[in-house]
């Protein structure tokens, strides 16, 4: 379906990619892992035509389309939403746009080349376009009245809908996606996710969402040493193999096959576990033939993200009453608000608008001011807040160490040593401990952030979208972190799996009121009941 050969992609000194062979085959999904910087985007891009190798080639079957789920947000914006979701399948598109052009100025010369297109249009089913399109939009939440609307006049995570049924528009052979569930809410990622677990062509993906990766891929592309090589599995079965066989390099001196049976026994468990039919069958023929040797351990580097208390906090953590808070131009963004959390509560804060989740964090620390209601922290509780934009916090044009010393509480805390061991923790060691921390990049500062809170030691963590800009080591590391932190959490996350690893009860803000359960979140989110309640707090 889709190969490439001999690939190599140089920048001046830098080799990102030397001498690459792959191929990608009909009815797989790859999910393309590896560091930040390892060439993810830049392979993705490489893949669509849109930039070129240094060498080698990338081969598509003839005859067969590929689909690029569009970065720009705004490529559309003279488009209605209707036409711009029909442009995906860009051959039918370009018949179209020269059917109506033949017919705006028609004369007896065009008749025979009208038909000839009309004859190509009816094999693309061009006739029904229109309504499959509208069915892809409304899948996906976008109400027929929009469908008539220009792109510009569209919100940015509406675009995203939009530009995501463009890429899914008209079956194509390859599709290709650079982190398709940015500015997605659950339910569309949940919708997203069922349409690629049953999807029949080729599917290449990079994301951060390792729910979203265990859903929907059979195979995981591994960016590592300059190289990419394929392991059957998901996601979990990659990361999991590639502990096993960093493991196993350590103990040089275990026999053969006690490594081959530890093995086994690894890939029984996954191959019973699979969640899908159509992965269950691939992954077993694949897992099969898989040997000890086969399994390489990852150069990746996962920060040690420990949280500890300075105090074990008493029952009282917080309460909140009567709370509501509303936008600059009054829409009301949740109201009447009642909350008391209990030690060990691990709470996921979710509202259908990120906005009122991060209202209510800044309330409650104090930052902005709730507009009814009142809060109340435990005389017990010591708090730690990571917010959603921590663009305040990086405005000094100060070294990594210097910036974490200014949050140390002691003159002990305070010594170069110290604060060198939290930052090498975050994986800032040696000479990267003394950049200047205006020149971070996004992953960069959550880490500097993260090593803040540890230095802190508080019983209570607030956590606002705090995998933003993270790559897989370190969400995977700060899950785990997290499921052992003996005090109380408050987060709110697009990230499933951390949703669903670390919360015991979920909590939603709705602009009449908040929902309340003791839950994991997978049990929250598929309860048809409360869906139903859900949907009344949010209706106008």
């Amino acid at each position: 379906m889709l190969s490439v050969s001999n690939l190599s992609v140089q920048f001046g000194k830098r080799v990102l990619f030397d001498e690459v062979n792959v191929a990608f085959t009909q009815g797989n999904c790859y999910g393309i892992i590896g560091a930040n910087g390892a060439g993810k985007s830049t392979f993705l891009k490489i893949l669509a035509g849109q930039i070129d190798p240094t060498s080698g080639h990338v081969h598509l079957e003839p005859g067969k389309r590929m689909s690029i789920l569009e970065q720009n947000h705004n490529s559309a914006d003279e488009y209605t939403v209707l036409e711009a979701v029909v442009m995906g399948n860009k051959p039918l598109y370009e018949i179209k746009k020269e059917i109506d052009a033949l017919y705006a100025d028609y004369d007896d010369k065009n008749a025979d080349r009208i038909g000839e297109l009309q004859v190509q249009f009816e094999e693309m089913n061009g006739w029904n376009a229109d309504s499959d399109a509208a069915a892809l939009l409304s899948n996906l939440g976008i109400s027929a009245d929009m469908h008539y609307s220009l792109m510009s006049e569209l919100d940015s995570k509406l675009k995203v809908r939009v530009l995501l049924a463009q890429a899914l528009f008209g079956n194509p052979d390859v599709l290709i996606m650079d982190e398709p569930t940015n500015d997605l809410d659950y339910e569309t990622i949940s919708w997203l996710e069922n349409f690629l677990a049953d999807y029949e062509n080729t599917v290449i993906v990079v994301s951060h969402d390792r729910h979203f990766l265990d859903t929907v891929c059979t195979d995981i592309g591994d960016i590592d040493f300059g190289k990419l090589n394929l392991y059957s599995g998901n996601y979990t079965f990659w990361y999991e193999s590639s502990q096993l066989a960093a493991r196993q390099r350590a103990q040089q001196n275990k026999k053969a096959e006690e490594k081959a049976k530890e093995l086994q026994e690894f890939i029984s468990r996954f191959s019973a576990n699979v969640a899908k039919s159509k992965q269950a069958t691939s992954r077993k023929k694949m897992l099969s033939k898989l040997k000890v040797d086969d399994i390489k351990p990852s150069s990746r580097r996962y920060p040690a993200i420990i949280f500890d208390r300075e105090r074990e906090a008493g029952d009282q953590i917080l309460n909140v009453e009567g709370l509501s808070a509303s936008t600059e131009e009054g829409e009301v963004l949740f109201n009447n608000v009642n909350i008391n959390l209990a030690k060990g509560d691990k709470v996921a804060i979710i509202s259908r608008d990120s906005r009122a989740s991060s209202a209510f964090y800044e309330i409650i620390n104090g930052n902005k001011k709730a507009d009814s209601g009142t809060y109340q922290w435990g005389v017990t509780t010591t708090q730690s807040y990571l917010p959603a934009d921590n663009s305040d916090f990086f405005t000094n044009n100060i070294n990594l160490v210097d910036w974490l010393r200014q949050y140390a509480k002691t003159e002990e805390e305070r010594e170069e040593v110290y604060i060198r061991g939290f930052l090498g923790k975050m994986l800032f060691s040696g000479e990267e401990a003394l950049k200047k921390c205006t020149v971070l990049s996004g992953g960069e500062k959550v880490r500097c952030m993260l090593s803040r809170m540890m230095l802190m030691r508080a019983n209570v963590l607030m956590l606002d979208e705090p995998t933003n800009h993270l790559d897989l080591e370190s969400i995977t590391a700060f899950n785990n972190s997290l499921k052992n932190f003996k005090g109380t959490v408050l987060f709110t996350t697009h990230d499933h799996e951390f949703a669903q690893t670390v919360a015991n009860r979920i909590i939603e803000l709705t602009p009449k009121g908040n929902i309340d359960r003791y839950s994991t979140f997978d049990e929250y989110m598929s309860d048809k009941a409360l869906k139903d309640q859900r949907n009344k707090m949010y209706a106008e």
